[in-house]
C-alpha cells in the first residue's frame, strides 16, 4: 500500500509540474506577443525596399 500512495504522489507531483511549465510557457507567449504589438504601434510597420537600394541588375 505504501508503494501505491508514493506512486499517486509523484504521479500528482507530476501532473502539477507539467501544468506550471504549461501555464509559463504561456505566459512567455504572451509576453512575446505583447511585446511585438507594441513595438508595431508604436513605429509602425517599416519596410525598405534594401535589395533594390543596395544591388544593382547584372548586365
Amino acid at each position: 500500500m505504501f508503494e501505491y500512495e508514493m506512486h499517486q504522489m509523484r504521479a500528482a507531483e507530476l501532473a502539477r509540474r507539467a501544468d506550471h511549465q504549461r501555464l509559463v510557457g504561456e505566459a512567455r507567449k504572451r509576453r512575446a506577443a505583447a511585446r511585438r504589438s507594441a513595438r508595431d504601434e508604436a513605429e509602425g510597420p517599416v519596410s525598405t525596399p534594401l535589395r533594390k537600394i543596395r544591388f544593382t541588375r547584372a548586365a
